[in-house]
């Protein structure tokens, strides 16, 4: 208990309020469909709480990432979203326990903050040729599969190892990865929620990501320009 009333208490007031209000919304939002999955739920709330603390830098926000990539496959697979599930299960989540452990290994002095890095020409090349070697091979497994909503659940996959691959290598970018992957999620879900309702509140769950990815991006920032300023 005192390791997370210390996790808690290190946030702003302002990162204090933003998890409150995504933790409201995201419940609120359950509560008002009536007819929704209780995992689903826990998925949100443990993802946007993952979120929080990935904006801080911290390692336990990457282990909590783990977690929800395990149940979201589990979700994805009740709707046939086979895209999402092996995204998750066979890409998200271990890249999520790699990071954990790069960035446990990768402290910012001695601090829980992780160093924050950049890309050098060869890691940029790496994302890229990745990027369209996972992406190609995805698209044909997920056809195989007669995955729904193909070219959104192939794109996912694209934006999602990109984000992924980012955050793996500690670069404030990932952020913007995930929020591209956050809108392609938005848009896969609302084509989910056409044919069954009670998906509507995953909706309201990716917009929360969406504005967390975006703090995140901009804490990164602040955390590279003062890691910087101290060398």
């Amino acid at each position: 208990m005192g390791y997370i009333k210390k996790l808690f208490t290190s946030l702003s007031v302002f990162e204090l309020c933003l998890w409150l209000f995504s933790i409201i919304t995201v419940t609120a939002s359950f509560l008002l469909a009536g007819n929704f999955n209780p995992l689903t739920l826990i998925a949100s709330l443990i993802g946007v709480t993952s979120l929080i603390f990935i904006a801080k830098g911290y390692v336990i926000g990457q282990v909590l990432m783990v977690v929800f990539g395990l149940i979201y496959s589990i979700i994805s697979l009740q709707y046939c979203y086979y895209g999402e599930m092996i995204t998750y299960l066979g890409m998200t989540a271990p890249i999520a326990l790699m990071s954990a452990i790069s960035w446990y290994r990768n402290p910012y002095k001695n601090s829980p903050e992780v160093t924050v890095s950049s890309l050098n020409a060869l890691h940029r090349i790496l994302l890229v040729v990745l990027t369209i070697i996972v992406t190609i091979v995805f698209y044909f497994i997920l056809k195989a599969f007669n995955t729904p909503n193909l070219f959104s659940s192939t794109l996912s996959i694209a934006t999602s190892f990109s984000a992924s691959y980012l955050a793996l290598m500690r670069s404030p970018v990932y952020a913007v990865a995930y929020a591209v992957n956050d809108l392609v999620l938005i848009v896969l879900w609302i084509l989910a929620s056409m044919e069954n309702t009670s998906y509507i509140p995953v909706i309201m769950c990716f917009a929360i990501f969406f504005i967390n990815d975006l703090y995140g991006f901009v804490s990164w920032q602040k955390m590279k320009k003062r890691q910087s300023s101290d060398i």
